[in-house]
């Protein structure tokens, strides 16, 4: 009779695959178990957010389930959207400037002189140079000229050299040089140097502007006349005739108040228009960071408004223009 090796008992297939599989080489590798896992009944369907008909968008988890992170990158390159477009400025960027949109070439006009055909006041906005403050040292002074939607017209730059700037402060003279949204020079207004030692009725010791547009064509002048209270200014044409009058206040260093330079007609009875000094609180008081407020007739010529906006920059010279010796004695 032949004799029977006894057997093994059969194990299940899954049982065998799991004694015959090499171990993870990995040394940190968790060891494998038997799985016995059982999946139960589904759980009730988590209702999509309003708006996300299609379920859940990418990188979004369900609040039902705070604890359950989806595992999203953003492709390399992309980086994330930190600011709402069109709300605010990006770091390290400059401000985007809002222009006036350029109005059409018009027949007797000087080229870039167009805009001011369309407005009847224009802002004269000073900046603000914190350099004059902390070293005593006068800078080129710089205006931005905007219109009541706060769109910019003109950017007016001084064009003076150190040494003339920090000799003769506020007494001067100077070259301002106006330019459009192009870059481009359209007007020119210089100021004479002019000695103020002798007697102040004298003509040589009055203030002059004069004004060009465009550059190196003069299409008028801005005339101090002596007064004993207030400061009279003539506005004249090409021809040095006498077109219109400028009378300012009394006082011009009134404090919490703005100061109006009246512009009105050679015989004084027409009010034509007004030049504003605005008064900005501390900043009016303690650094040179002016802010004038010019109005016209719509319909007035369009030279004469070039006058008038002359008028504005040799009045703040003459009457604001603090140097920082000054500032530091107030």
């Amino acid at each position: 009779m032949e004799s029977v090796a006894p057997t093994a008992p059969e194990q299940p297939t899954d049982e065998t695959e799991n004694q015959i599989k090499s171990p993870d080489p990995r040394p940190d590798a968790p060891p494998d178990y038997n799985s016995h896992f059982v999946p139960g009944p589904p759980g009730p369907a988590v209702p999509a957010p309003a708006g996300y008909p299609g379920g859940l968008p990418v990188g979004y988890y369900s609040p039902q389930h705070p604890c359950a992170f989806p595992s999203y990158q953003l492709p390399g390159g992309i980086h994330p959207i930190q600011y709402q477009p069109g709300k605010y400025h990006m770091p390290n960027q400059p401000v985007p400037i809002t222009w006036m949109p350029g109005p059409v070439l018009m027949p007797n006009c000087p080229p870039g002189l167009e805009y001011l055909t369309q407005l009847d006041n224009i802002h004269v906005l000073q900046h603000f140079e914190p350099l004059e403050m902390m070293t005593s040292f006068e800078t080129n002074n710089r205006y931005d000229i905007k219109n009541n939607l706060d769109q910019m017209v003109y950017i007016v730059t001084e064009d003076t050299d150190d040494f003339t700037r920090n000799a003769y402060r506020t007494l001067r003279p100077f070259v301002l040089r106006v330019t459009d949204c192009m870059g481009r020079e359209i007007m020119t207004m210089q100021r004479p140097f002019r000695c103020t030692c002798c007697c102040l009725c004298c003509p040589s010791t009055r203030q002059e502007l004069e004004v060009q547009c465009p550059p190196g064509v003069p299409i008028g002048f801005v005339a101090e006349h002596w007064n004993l209270c207030r400061a009279v200014y003539s506005l004249q044409n090409e021809k040095k005739e006498n077109v219109m009058r400028v009378r300012g206040p009394c006082s011009t260093y009134g404090c919490g108040s703005d100061s109006v330079f009246e512009v009105k007609s050679l015989d004084g009875v027409s009010n034509i228009g007004s030049i504003i000094r605005k008064w900005n609180g501390l900043l009016s008081a303690m650094g040179d960071a002016d802010h004038f407020e010019i109005h016209f007739p719509l319909d007035l010529d369009v030279k004469m408004k070039a006058m008038i906006f002359g008028a504005c920059f040799l009045i703040d010279f003459m009457y604001f223009e603090r140097s920082p010796s000054q500032h530091s004695s107030r």
